[in-house]
């Protein structure tokens, strides 16, 4: 029972899962949308190419013996399966051109948040609400020891320091890295930021609604990739600035 509970209130992968995680940003909603309706052209083109490789089979073959009328030449054919891929691809890149473009949010952010990727490890700094550079809340996160995981925990997703955002709020991510290349994932943020070397990768959020998301590094960046995953706590605004100053008075 507690770990079903303690699953319960988080957005992580589940055991035999086949759909995606329940999305907890406007873009994200956005992604699953997208997803259901490629999903419909993706069965309809299905269904009609292996029925007609299901006729080609049936009709051309040896036990058959029907006679096959043989062409060499149907304009109408030749138009058709040129102008049907082209009039499918622009059902599906309007809708897919308007989410990319969605991604690019122009307003104005209530809160920076800079990710800077290690071998194996994340740093998190909150710096817009000091008014000295030395006041900067930096803090690392590890992957939690598996012997210090409470009951019900996830073993290589939890970590010693969770970074915390608020939510109903414009939040801009800055995302580098100091060694390698690395990626900033989260499923059920809908969002992946490449972390490079010597370059800082812009991207926002809004999280709609307070939960735990559990994400992984997704750029191969060496022997221990799969030690540095990625925990955002997201929490009312309130509770958030409680949270930020108490970490900034009490360093």
């Amino acid at each position: 029972m507690i770990l079903y509970y303690f699953k319960s209130t988080c957005d992580a992968a589940t055991i035999w899962q086949f759909s995606l995680q329940n999305p907890a940003t406007p873009i994200a909603e956005g992604l699953l949308s997208f997803h259901n309706y490629l999903m419909f052209f993706l069965v309809a083109i299905g269904i009609f190419v292996f029925y007609f490789l299901y006729q080609i089979i049936v009709d051309f073959s040896q036990k058959s013996g029907s006679n096959v009328p043989k062409f060499i030449d149907f304009s109408l054919l030749e138009l058709l399966w040129t102008t049907a891929p082209a009039v499918l691809l622009l059902f599906i890149s309007i809708p897919s051109f308007a989410l990319l473009y969605s991604l690019d949010d122009s307003l104005h952010p209530q809160l920076t948040l800079k990710i800077i990727g290690h071998q194996w490890y994340w740093t998190y700094e909150y710096s817009d609400y000091v008014y000295f550079p030395a006041e900067r809340f930096v803090f690392d996160s590890y992957s939690a020891n598996e012997k210090d995981l409470p009951l019900g925990s996830f073993r290589l997703l939890e970590v010693d320091n969770r970074a915390v955002l608020p939510t109903n709020t414009h939040i801009r991510l800055l995302v580098t890295s100091a060694d390698v290349l690395h990626s900033w994932t989260v499923p059920s943020l809908g969002i992946k930021i490449d972390a490079c070397p010597g370059r800082i990768t812009q991207g926002y959020l809004y999280i709609k609604r307070p939960g735990v998301f559990y994400g992984q590094c997704s750029e191969i960046c060496g022997v221990n990739h799969a030690f540095m995953p990625i925990v955002v706590k997201a929490v009312p605004t309130d509770s958030f600035l409680i949270w930020l100053l108490a970490n900034i008075l009490g360093k």
